[in-house]
Order: C-alpha cells, then sequence, then structure tokens
C-alpha cells in the first residue's frame, strides 16, 4: 500500500498538485475539506454553509470499506485545509493516504468520540471500533460536536456561524431521536442484519443485534455463522431479516427462505446512491425510513 501511494502522490505532483503549495482556496475564499463517508459530508455541508467546499471521496453508491483511491483523490487531501476520517483500521488505504498526503489538519472522528467513552469495540476484533456512529441519532449528536469543533479549529472566524448551525440541526437530529423511541415497544427486540452496523442504535434503543457479518462485511461468514443466525431466527420467532441496501442480500435471503421470515432493506448511510443524491434525499429522509422498516420488521409501536 504504502509502495502504490508513493507512485499515486508522484503522479500528483507531476500533474502540478503540488503537496507543498496546496490548501489553496475555491473562488469564494470557501475552505476546502475532504470527508471520507456521506455522513461526515453531512455533517460537514450543515455546520459549515457556505464558509466550506466540501469533498466526499467515496462515490454515490459505493460501500466505504471497497474504496479505491485516485491520484485525484490524493490530490485532494493535499490541498484540503481541513480532512475528516474514520481511524481504527475502518478505511486503512485512506488513513495511509491522508498520513502521506495531507499538508492541512486532518481529525479522526472517532477517536475525537472515544474520548467522550461513546464508542463500541469491534466484538469481532477486525477494527479498532465499531465505525457505524451515524446510525444511532443520539451518536449522530456527538458527530455533529466533533465536526463543529474540527471546523472552528480550523477556521476560528467562522466559531459564531458553525455554532449556530450546528444547534439549528442538532434541533432536527433530536427530533429523529425521539421519533425513534418507538423502538423500545416492540413486539420483538432482536435485529437481524446483514452485517454488525446496527450496533450503536440497538444500545440506544434496548434492542439486540445479530449480524450474519461482522463490523466489515468483506469477511463473508461461514456455515456455521450462518446455521447460528438461522437457528436463532427460529428459536426467537424472528419475522424479518433486515438486509443493507449496497452489500449483496444473499445470505439475508437464503435464511429468509429457510425459516419463513421477511426480509427489509436497511440503509447503512455511508453513501448515498445517485439517485438519491439526485432526489435530494439525505441523512434525515434515509433515517426515518430506516425507522418505518424497524417499526415494521420488529412490531414496535
Amino acid at each position: 500500500m504504502r509502495t502504490i501511494l508513493t507512485v499515486l502522490l508522484t503522479c500528483v505532483l507531476l500533474l502540478g498538485g503540488s503537496v507543498a503549495c496546496g490548501r489553496e482556496t475555491p473562488d469564494g475564499g470557501a475552505m476546502r475539506v475532504v470527508t471520507v463517508v456521506y455522513p461526515l459530508e453531512e455533517a460537514v455541508t450543515r455546520i459549515g454553509g457556505d464558509r466550506v467546499s466540501v469533498t466526499n471521496l467515496t462515490p454515490p453508491g459505493v460501500e466505504p470499506h471497497d474504496l479505491e483511491l485516485t491520484p485525484g483523490d490524493l490530490e485532494r487531501i493535499s490541498q484540503a485545509s481541513l480532512v475528516l476520517y474514520l481511524g481504527g483500521g475502518f478505511q486503512p488505504a485512506v488513513e495511509d493516504a491522508i498520513g502521506a498526503a495531507a499538508t492541512g489538519a486532518s481529525v479522526d472522528v472517532l477517536a475525537a468520540l472515544a474520548e467522550h467513552g461513546v464508542l463500541l469495540p469491534d466484538p469481532d476484533g477486525e477494527l479498532t471500533n465499531d465505525p457505524h456512529v451515524w446510525l444511532a441519532p443520539e451518536r449522530m449528536l456527538d458527530v455533529a460536536s466533533a465536526v463543529r469543533e474540527a471546523l472552528t479549529g480550523a477556521d476560528p472566524d467562522g466559531a459564531a456561524a458553525f455554532g449556530a448551525a450546528a444547534e439549528a440541526w442538532e434541533t432536527q437530529l433530536t427530533a429523529i431521536a425521539g421519533d425513534y423511541e418507538v423502538l423500545r415497544d416492540c413486539d420483538r427486540d432482536l435485529l437481524v442484519t446483514g452485517h454488525r452496523a446496527f450496533g450503536y442504535l440497538a444500545q440506544a434503543y434496548g434492542l439486540r443485534e445479530a449480524a450474519i457479518a461482522g463490523v466489515s462485511p468483506e469477511a463473508e461468514p461461514g456455515p456455521a455463522r450462518l446455521g447460528e443466525i438461522r437457528d436463532l431466527v427460529e428459536r426467537e420467532g424472528v419475522t424479518t431479516v433486515f438486509a443493507e441496501e449496497l452489500l449483496p442480500a444473499d445470505y439475508a435471503e437464503a435464511i429468509a427462505a429457510e425459516t419463513g421470515a421477511a426480509v427489509r432493506t436497511l440503509h447503512t448511510i455511508e453513501s448515498r446512491t445517485d439517485a438519491q443524491r439526485e432526489a435530494g434525499i439525505g441523512y434525515e429522509e434515509l433515517m426515518r425510513e430506516n425507522l418505518a422498516a424497524l417499526v415494521e420488521g420488529l412490531g414496535c409501536g
């Protein structure tokens, strides 16, 4: 990986994207910010307003675990005044690229949240922590606070504007969190998912998560794990197995077919599809779609 990064950096330099001369502001003087997943892009956009120009490295519809960087991505990193990422092995290629190319400030949002003790460990040991904090509205409030702090550190003159925008958005996130309280009153509390992405959501609302695959979805489950999930679905009377939008649903569909359960789709919201972006469907709409699927699948309210 380091050899690949060296080659890419050389390409960037030859193309004129000088690392040493990066961080030129775009037209209008907005601060360049690079993010690595859609929820961070959303937070920067909502809090930064017209004081920022944000680029998200994960393209629409791409699972961020599978992200492959390009020379253009390294140039964007090198020119950014601020890079916001998720550390702990979630995107190791991105972490290496930031270490090699970033000349502005870089903030590991997960590390910032860890200081407040809100992270869950990865029980499978694949990553340092479960990165999917944004799937619980309360934890997205923590993300908003971390992003606000990072933007203020990079642009102190914008502190008042960032603060006002953050407070306005936090009001909307708090409303979503209130709507999710319905999950505390469900016929079933076992959340069977395609991969371990909903631990924060389960923790927040008294649910249990049983995932077919781990936090990192690339590791395919073996026959033993599939058998465990099938037996659990049958033993606990689970009526719905939840697949994820950006991942194949083969295993969820196989277990559902064997047990008579239905399959419903949840958004991991790691990135948006082109159709969602073009339709203006964002974090709040996707969270409400998730809530509707959960209420129906778990028998809530």
